[in-house]
């Protein structure tokens, strides 16, 4: 893979200070005072690590002073170091060993014998008879794998080291036996090593997964580098056990050779670049030329050291020609140290080191640079927002984004980045460029901030690419619907504008609980969006959105109140469920009838009576021509009905909206097409009976109340009446024809009873004002109307009309016929001879004779049944002398009647009669003669009973006398016991009654007569109960209030007025 050019950027993000010693601050620290006997340094978990040339391993703190040590090789030295997790992994030789040694510390536990860290394993490194100084060596994160790499090309692996370190085996030699992976020649000696482990693996969460492969997972491979290749062994996972295979014909010299500080690739530095491998083989690589002696991985970074050289007087760079100049007769090596950033591609630092560099070692967040000279300097990398300053003063905003992204800066952060780069390019007049920095600052740049620089006519473009992003993540509020919309219409781009009405949606995350799913959702506020579009004229694109959104009102306002597509507007309420259409037709029903009154009305047909194919019958011949003066009769129901709430919107006010299909505006079109070709009066199949029609089980459940519809039919009776007599049909089965069987009116609930009511009483009334309207145009029209209104009148047990709101209508249309229909029925026969009466006394002529010709008649009909018509009668005949002239005959059978049932006293009848001098007394000579012998004969009767009554009551006298006399003896003659019937013996008991006992039959608690205490004991309790109602006061006066008079009569009767107890004497 073709190298990348590095771009000529360098910044300084890291700031160079010399680190002094801490108790000598004009000097380095001590332990770097003879730089020539360090061998390595290395950085751990417990401090920085330095090995000596005598064997001995320095533990640094902080302040770079020795905190502890020990001695890790007798009479030998360090060659390498690398620890991890606190084990420490050291590689050396000894005097008394002839070979590498390895040797393994715990450097979290003390020996208490050396007071140095643990040694857990101390072992020789290669074959003895061939013994080759290691090269290199690397260490996976989990301890679980050792590779050494050795002078004459050879490769080492040590598996499962991490088993044995804490198996709890004591001896030192207890490691697995290294095996042998690559065998190379002396001549292409191992230069570097490196562990890519897999997600799993991998230890670090910063790694964990974030950009491997998925061909890695389970998967450890070991990176092999020498002079002149790089081999790539697989030590875990799927292949593992071959032979290790050659990704790249690149090599590099000792040291040059490290892997990334994720772990995902090896990087190998050569003189002219950088070259990354990967498993699969060569990654992108950067060009950078010049010479290096080692690197090292820190953070996203890569430290290039370069090798001493010796600056000359003709040098390019000011620096080291100062150099050079202070230097006296001795040459100065100078190194190079250079941080490059593989992620950013930018140098992030670059200096000159006087005196070369020694090594260079990471710790505590910083980069620590060791010159041969034993001065130690510390590159500490500024903080982020020094970072994004620098390179906002030199306008690098792109890497500034690029790196705010790699440190894992917050989106706001970014984001303010996008806002300075798009002020930039504002600032620079590239509107284009900054309306596309802005586009990112979307979720934390205020939209307010974007907008007000782009109001400008001539950047309407970019104002309207800004907004349409805005809705497009659903950030936008009804004013920048408001403004993008407008920004559409003034351009007049309707492309876009249907484009963002129809395509504009998002996906948002279904909530908790509802698994996963997936809700579309509109990206701008609808209710807006609805407006602007209806107020700028385009009425498709408004109803469009109403419709695939379900905004069912809405969608109708339009098509009704702006685009005037009632056809349209009537086959969507078709489509929508009962309480959608009932609560949208309640609204719109009466634009609907004034322009489709016949689909109309067969729509509301078809929502009150849930019937599916409801034929459309033509119009009544009786109603033809009759929409004029048809709504003003029945507005007076309407007005005093609970249905008038419609008219304020409050009767659907709970009214759930059912959802519409989508469709596009092109397929609303087409069907308004197609509904304005139909022809409204086309030809329908005659009405089938009511069994034919079928209903859905969900429109029987709930139907609308047809009363909630009245007012919507102002203006049309016609169609009010074809309304109201096919829901009386379809729905209870109900007609004014006999034929067919109604729905009981017992087994309706009183929704239903009220509505069936309401539906008869409005019937009623229109049929006889459309009666009264063809009175003189068309009688015979007038004649079938008034025909159907008997019909109603006389089905009173099968349609449940009000008959006193129909004795009110008949009344005040004049309709005789129905008034005496209903007085019949309600048995106001009275009120039907008043009626008649009237008619006479006005002079107004009846059309099937005259009126008191109809009054005998109904007399004779209905006198039977109410006794109180003859005297009514009597008194209407003798008002003049032509009447009863006319009705003499009539007059003397009332008086033979009211004589025979005795419905009137004869006093009464003559008091009726003498009231004027109508009626002479040669009319009624013979039934007076009569009555005068008929009341005689009762007076003669009177005054016999009364004389009986008399001599009684003064019998009954004279004995209570002779019996409360105490002078008068009284003589028995009873020869026999009263009670036993034996012959009265002494002693015996007799009472003034005239009973006679012996002693022993007489109870001597009781001193009443036995035979006589049973017959008077009734007349006792019936004076006792007077008495204690006598108390009762309140009964009393109910008892007034409802009977008059004879209610005291009878309280006189009994006793009550008198006030006085009951006195209970013996007999």
């Amino acid at each position: 893979m073709a190298s990348v050019g590095l771009a000529p950027r360098q910044f300084t993000f890291f700031d160079s200070s010399p680190v002094k010693d801490a108790q000598d601050l004009a000097n380095p620290p001590a332990v770097f005072h003879l730089p020539t006997e360090i061998v390595v340094i290395a950085s751990s978990t417990v401090g920085i690590l330095v090995a000596d040339i005598h064997g001995v391993i320095h533990v640094l703190d902080r302040k770079f002073e020795r905190s502890r040590g020990w001695v890790a090789f007798d009479g030998g030295r360090v060659t390498h170091m690398l620890e991890k997790r606190g084990i420490l992994i050291t590689l050396g030789e000894e005097a008394i060993s002839w070979g590498p040694l390895l040797k393994i510390w715990d450097l979290v536990h003390t020996d208490k014998r050396t007071d140095g860290p643990v040694l857990l394993r101390s072992v020789k490194v290669g074959s003895s008879n061939k013994p080759f100084p290691v090269s290199t060596m690397a260490l996976s994160s989990t301890l679980s794998h050792l590779s050494i790499g050795l002078g004459d090309g050879t490769v080492l692996l040590y598996r499962n080291l991490d088993q044995s370190l804490f198996s709890g085996s004591s001896s030192l030699t207890a490691l697995p036996r290294a095996r042998t992976v690559h065998e190379g020649t002396p001549a292409e000696p191992i230069t570097g090593l490196g562990f890519r482990e897999s997600p799993a693996q991998s230890q670090s969460t910063e790694d964990k997964g974030k950009d491997a492969e998925k061909s890695d997972r389970g998967n450890m491979y070991l990176f092999i580098v020498t002079t002149a290749k790089v081999l790539v062994y697989i030590a875990t996972g799927r292949g593992s056990g071959g032979s290790p295979q050659e990704v790249d014909e690149v090599g590099c010299g000792l040291g040059c050779a490290v892997m990334d500080k994720r772990g995902r690739y090896m990087v190998v530095a050569r003189d002219e670049a950088l070259y990354l491998c990967g498993p699969e083989g060569r990654e992108p690589s950067y060009a950078y030329e010049g010479p290096k002696s080692f690197v090292q991985s820190y953070r996203s970074y890569i430290i290039i050291v370069s090798p001493p050289f010796t600056p000359s007087v003709g040098a390019s760079s000011t620096a080291l020609r100062q150099l050079t100049a202070r230097a006296d007769s001795q040459s100065t090596d100078v190194s190079r140290v250079t941080i490059f950033d593989l992620e950013n591609k930018y140098i992030a630092f670059t200096s000159k080191f006087e005196g070369g560099v020694k090594d260079v070692v990471c710790e505590w967040g910083s980069v620590f640079v060791l010159c041969n000279d034993g001065k130690l300097f510390r590159l500490e990398e500024k903080s982020t927002p020094a970072k994004l300053d620098l390179l906002y003063q030199r306008s690098e905003y792109a890497l500034a984004i690029r790196l705010a992204q790699s440190l894992g800066v917050s989106e706001s952060g970014i984001s303010d980045i996008y806002r300075r780069r798009g002020d930039f390019l504002y600032s620079k007049g590239d509107y284009d460029g900054a309306m596309e920095q802005f586009l990112h600052t979307l979720s934390y740049l205020q939209p307010s901030y974007v907008i007000r620089k782009f109001l400008d006519a001539q950047r309407i473009h970019n104002l309207t690419t800004y907004l349409q992003e805005l809705h497009s993540q659903g950030l936008a509020n009804s004013d920048h619907t408001t403004l993008l919309l407008n920004t559409y219409t003034k351009l007049k781009d309707v492309g876009k504008l249907d484009a963002f009405i129809r395509a504009s949606s998002v996906k948002s995350k279904a909530e908790d609980g509802e698994r996963g799913e997936v809700k579309e959702e509109l990206p701008f506020d609808l209710d807006t969006a609805i407006r602007v579009c209806r107020q700028a004229g385009y009425y498709e694109h408004a109803a469009y959105l109403a419709r695939k959104w379900g905004r069912h009102e809405d969608y109708l306002r339009i098509q009704i109140e702006d685009a005037g597509r009632y056809g349209e507007a009537l086959g969507f309420l078709r489509r929508l469920g009962p309480e959608a259409t009932e609560h949208n037709i309640a609204r719109y029903g009466r634009a609907l009838l004034s322009n489709l009154p016949d689909q109309t009305t067969q729509l509301l047909i078809e929502l009150c009576t849930g019937a599916v194919n409801v034929p459309q019958p033509t119009s009544s011949p009786e109603l033809t021509n009759g929409q004029t003066g048809g709504g003003a009769s029945y507005l007076s129901y309407i007005t005093n009905n609970p249905a008038g709430a419609i008219l304020t919107g409050l009767a659907f006010s709970n009214a759930t909206p059912a959802v519409a299909p989508t469709i596009t505006v092109s397929q609303a079109e087409t069907a308004a097409r197609v509904g304005q070709t139909q022809t409204p009066t086309a030809s329908r199949p005659e009405t089938p009976p009511v069994g034919a029609i079928q209903t859905s089980a969900v429109t029987q459940e709930k139907r609308p109340s047809p009363r909630l519809f009245f007012a919507h039919f102002v203006g049309h009776t016609q169609q009010f009446v074809r309304f109201l007599e096919a829901v009386a049909l379809y729905r209870w089965g109900q007609s004014v024809e006999p034929a067919g069987s109604s729905k009981p009116f017992s087994d309706m609930d009183v929704e239903e009873q009220a509505d069936s009511t309401a539906v008869w009483n409005t019937l009623l009334e229109l049929y006889l004002s459309q009666a009264a309207t063809f009175q003189e145009r068309n009688p015979s029209i007038s004649r079938v109307l008034h025909a159907k209104a008997t019909r109603l009148l006389q089905q009173d047990q099968t349609l449940p009309y009000d008959q006193t709101h129909a004795l009110m209508v008949c009344s005040t249309q004049d309709f005789t016929e129905g008034l005496v229909l209903l007085w019949e029925k309600m048995g106001a026969y009275e009120d039907i001879l008043r009626y008649y009466m009237d008619q006479e006394t006005a002079g107004v002529a009846t059309t099937d004779g005259s009126a008191s010709t109809k009054i005998i008649q109904y007399l004779d009909l209905y006198g039977p049944q109410d006794h109180n018509l003859y005297p009514l009668v009597l008194r209407f005949l003798t008002l003049s002398p032509a009447l009863l002239s006319r009705h003499t005959q009539d007059v003397v059978s009332i008086l033979d009647t009211i004589e025979t049932e005795k419905i009137m006293p004869p006093v009464g009848v003559l008091q009726v009669l003498s009231r004027n001098h109508v009626a002479s007394v040669g009319v009624i000579k013979m039934w007076l003669m009569k009555r005068i012998a008929e009341t005689r004969g009762e007076i003669e009767a009177d005054h016999h009973l009364i004389e009986s009554y008399q001599k009684e009551t003064k019998e009954k006298e004279q004995e209570i006398k002779e019996l409360t006399d105490p002078n008068h003896p009284r003589v028995f003659h009873v020869t026999n016991c009263s009670g036993c019937g034996h012959p009265l013996t002494l002693p015996a008991v007799h009472f003034m009654c005239k009973h006679s006992y012996h002693q022993r039959c007489v109870s001597d608690q009781d001193p009443e007569c036995p035979n006589c205490a049973r017959a008077h004991g009734l007349i006792k309790d019936i004076r006792r109960h007077n008495a204690r109602v006598a108390d009762q006061h309140k009964e009393f006066l109910a008892d007034v209030g409802e009977n008059g008079f004879s209610a005291i009569a009878a309280a006189f009767g009994q006793g009550v007025m008198s006030g006085g107890k009951v006195e209970e004497t013996p007999v």
